[in-house]
């Protein structure tokens, strides 16, 4: 599918969505993004788009000097990793509750968190410099500094999960979605506070889009902020990660792993495109560049997908970060039971309660259809098919 172009106020809307498809809630923001001054080129809008604080989820916005927090979104350097192991399907434990009971044990979820430090030398040998500069954390954050330790290798809840899957030839992966967990929520509402009260935003027709300008002291204390919790996103993932593949390791002697794909699917990145030098957000999208191995997972009963990248120039090589949601938690929660979800993650060893039928896959747009709709922006690597989800 090639792009929808919609006129905007400032710059073009370029939709790899069904325009039918975009909730109104959502193609307003659109639109509102679309027109501040700063927006470069065009809007790039990925298929699995959908409505979220300030600016939309499945949107890639380049801006020239100029930076919106609500573009990067709230779970700062939330995203995906991905490795695939040695094993086949044949080689798992005829009990996979048992193997979910153990990761679960490992990895807390939900508010749960680490009793003491995770991380270790085996994850990263500059763990002192990196908490060092937690000190140096807009002071309305730093105070957060233990729980932040004790979060570091923690799943969170919501749309995050640890997933076993297997592959069409069989082969067995580990799979796992978060991000910058509490402290990169604390951050990311800090500084959208501070950019709304800044005379250049008054009148943006959403105030929740108040963007940071360059050359000032506020884009400088974001930015700084921001690396520091991109960071923290991605040792999380690989502590997680080391976490899980120790339980695979004990329980399965003789696993193997090849090296992890990990991507941010919300950040900013300094990139060039169309030859100029621009600030890159992209908010529920996941980088594409050529050759770029990527990760676009489905809803805990579809599978997920393991992508690379082809370019395109036009989505400023970026891709969708997932399927997507269709319709909002508390519509999920009023429209299905029980019963629904468990008929919908059939097969899956994965919580099957009221606590996660938010999360059940009617809930999420069609993953393979979303695939399709962005052809032109990646190729298929490999699709899995999960076996163990573990939600918070």
């Amino acid at each position: 599918m090639s792009a929808t172009t919609i006129p905007g106020g400032n710059v073009d809307i370029r939709l790899w969505a069904r325009p039918e498809t975009v909730e109104a809630q959502a193609m307003r923001q659109l639109q509102n993004i679309a027109a501040l001054p700063w927006v470069f080129k065009h809007v790039a809008v990925m298929p699995d788009v959908h409505y979220g604080k300030g600016a939309t989820v499945g949107s890639v916005i380049a801006m020239r000097d100029a930076v919106s927090p609500a573009a990067v979104g709230v779970d700062i350097g939330c995203g995906m990793t991905a490795v695939r192991t040695s094993l086949t399907a044949n080689d798992l434990p005829a009990s996979l509750a048992k193997l979910r009971s153990k990761i679960e044990a490992a990895v807390p979820v939900g508010f749960g968190a680490h009793k003491s430090e995770a991380f270790s030398d085996r994850d990263a040998k500059d763990w002192p410099t990196f908490w060092k500069t937690l000190d140096d954390l807009t002071p309305a954050v730093k105070r957060n500094h233990g729980k932040a330790l004790q979060q570091m290798g923690t799943l969170g809840g919501g749309n995050h999960f640890i997933e076993i899957c297997v592959d069409t030839t069989k082969q067995v992966w580990v799979m796992l979605h978060s991000g910058s967990r509490g402290i990169g929520n604390l951050l990311a509402q800090h500084h959208i506070e501070v950019a709304q009260t800044l005379a250049h935003n008054k009148s943006l027709p959403d105030r929740d889009l108040a963007v940071f300008l360059a050359g000032t002291p506020q884009m400088a204390a974001y930015r700084h902020d921001l690396t520091w919790a991109q960071d923290y996103a991605r040792r999380n993932r690989s502590v997680m990660l080391r976490l899980v593949c120790d339980v695979l390791r004990k329980e399965l002697w003789q696993i193997k792993f090849d090296e992890p794909i990990s991507v941010h699917h919300n950040y900013v990145a300094e990139e060039t495109h169309f030859g100029e030098q621009v600030l890159v957000t992209r908010k529920g999208a996941i980088r594409a560049g050529l050759g770029d191995l990527g990760i676009i997972p489905g809803s805990m009963g579809t599978g997920s997908y393991i992508v690379r990248g082809l370019g395109n120039p036009d989505s400023f090589e970026s891709a969708s970060h997932g399927a997507g949601r269709r319709m909002s938690r508390n519509k999920a929660k009023q429209r299905y039971t029980r019963d629904d979800l468990a008929a919908q993650t059939k097969g899956v060893e994965c919580r099957k309660d009221s606590g996660v039928v938010d999360e059940i896959p009617a809930a999420y747009k069609d993953i393979d259809e979303v695939l399709r709709d962005q052809a032109d922006l990646v190729e298929i690597v490999a699709k899995l098919k999960q076996v163990i989800c573990v939600k918070g």
